[in-house]
């Protein structure tokens, strides 16, 4: 049984805790890999060796460290099939959305690459008679990374390209149910010329994770995963007095105007709620249908739900895999068994769809007349169920997305340029789409929601994410002529 190792100091590291946990093929269901879960002992070490490659890394310059990212995309992108049937092979997602996670990873080294114009400080020259003031950004020492199953690829490419650039080392605790994706990460880091321990993986459950929120060298900790997850980690790491960034998760609503493409409506829809098996955090998981809307979007996207392909991700046919789990897809499900209990009608019910074999497969479901106070509406199911909320004018739509605790993303489709541009104002949510109905902002604009999809004040990539990974120092500066020094005990004065 192959086994799967952290990576520590720039070398394959077994674990020794003598515990383990079970990698699988979702497609088929069967068992692959044993990942080995640090121990505390073991969290330190990868901390030990991040901390003393922290103080020689910050010293090396910034054309050097800008190489070596040059270096490292060249290599993904090489490398780039490598990646996606290692993320199909553990995740279970189609061939064609791994290539595509891998090129979003991409785009955020190669804002990473740009790190001499992100880290440019500010100059004042005579700020005061002879004295001139100036801004400077220094890495914070060690810095973790937390991430979660559904993109092991992409969303520590959110992280480490960042906090490396910057001048910090990096501890990776990746999932432990697909955590294979990174160990050939850290290969192309160091093919790239990274120095041995600037980026570390420990394998793990939440003994690592408590350890590197709790750890006193660990400086800064980036998380995204459930919001009750998210929550605990912003918690627990700031009461341990460290800058957390904790991205939890979702209900997207898409709400559809009367006057809207009702085909294009019903494509994205389609592509939002069922890409990825629905296992990420910008799906689009209620359809918010306005008015006279409803009737027409919803017999659309029925019509369009048996014609998803649903197979191994492996298989160029399919459109969509299967969930990370049994366990998972079977929690699912539920929500589509319990739904007509609570008043919610089950248009398309993805459970009768068969399959050969024994992988964690459901097919699409599509839930109408749903409201709040469902479980199907209040919770975040993470898999491919879309619900319906019919409400009679647009305020109600807005409303409901301000109601929602949630506040990652939201989308609108109409022809109405006023009332699409009335919504990117109006909508309680930190990302907007207008007739896009992921919006996902590209590597140069930050990531992150509101309410309770995010915990601190930094989101991430992009701009904000740099300056996470970085302290700011303001220095004033004096050089006189040694001819004219006096004492002088007043406060200082701008003169």
């Amino acid at each position: 049984m192959k086994t799967i190792d952290h990576v520590i100091g720039g070398e394959a590291v077994a674990s020794g805790s003598g515990r383990t946990a079970a990698v699988y093929n979702p497609a088929t269901g069967e068992q692959t890999a044993l990942v080995g879960l640090a121990s505390i002992d073991e969290v330190d070490a990868a901390v030990a060796v991040a901390k003393e490659a922290a103080e020689s890394w910050r010293e090396v310059s910034i054309a050097k460290r800008t190489n070596i990212l040059f270096a490292f995309r060249d290599l993904v992108v090489r490398h780039k099939a490598d990646f996606a049937a290692a993320l199909t092979a553990e995740h279970g997602k189609v061939l064609s959305d791994s290539a595509g996670e891998v090129q979003r990873g991409i785009e955020n080294i190669e804002y990473a690459c740009g790190l001499a114009e992100h880290l440019k400080g500010s100059f004042s020259q005579e700020a005061s008679t002879g004295i001139d003031v100036y801004s400077i950004r220094q890495p914070l020492g060690v810095v973790a990374g937390i991430t979660p199953f559904n993109f092991p690829a992409m969303v520590p490419m959110w992280m480490y390209p960042n906090a490396i650039a910057a001048g910090n080392a990096f501890v990776l605790k990746p999932s432990e149910k697909d955590p294979s994706v990174n160990l050939l990460a850290a290969e192309l880091l160091q093919e790239a010329g990274l120095p041995d321990g600037v980026f570390n993986i420990v394998q793990g459950d939440k003994v690592a994770v408590d350890r590197l929120l709790e750890h006193p060298d660990v400086a800064a900790v980036s998380f995204v995963g459930s919001t009750p997850i998210a929550k605990y980690v912003y918690m627990t790491g700031t009461n341990a007095g460290k800058r957390v960034q904790a991205l939890g998760g979702a209900k997207n609503h898409m709400v559809v105007l009367p006057d809207a493409d009702i085909d294009l409506a019903a494509d994205a829809a389609v592509s939002a709620a069922y890409g990825s098996a629905g296992e990420r955090c910008m799906a689009i998981s209620v359809l918010v249908a306005v008015g006279s809307s409803a009737d027409p979007v919803i017999e659309a996207i029925q019509d369009r739900i048996p014609d998803v392909v649903v197979g191994d991700g492996t298989d160029p046919k399919s459109e969509m895999g299967p969930l990370i789990t049994r366990e998972h897809r079977d929690r699912v499900a539920s929500f589509v068994e319990n739904a007509p209990t609570e008043g919610a009608t089950v248009v398309v019910d993805g459970r009768k769809h068969t399959f050969d074999g024994d992988g964690f497969f459901l097919a699409p479901s599509l839930l109408d007349n749903v409201k709040p106070g469902m479980a199907c509406y209040d919770q975040e199911i993470f898999g491919p169920v879309l619900s319906v909320v019919r409400v009679d004018t647009y305020d109600e739509a807005v409303d409901l997305i301000a109601d929602n605790p949630y506040g990652n993303g939201t989308a609108i489709f109409t022809r109405d340029g006023g009332a699409a541009r009335r919504f990117q104002m109006d909508a309680d949510a930190g990302m907007v789409g207008i007739n896009v109905p992921v919006p996902v902002p590209v590597g140069y604009y930050s990531f992150g929601g509101w309410g309770d999809s995010l915990f601190g004040g930094s989101h991430a990539y992009g701009p904000e994410g740099m300056y996470f990974y970085t302290k700011a120092k303001v220095v004033t500066s004096r050089w006189p002529d040694p001819a004219t020094s006096s004492v002088d005990l007043g406060f200082p004065q701008n003169a």
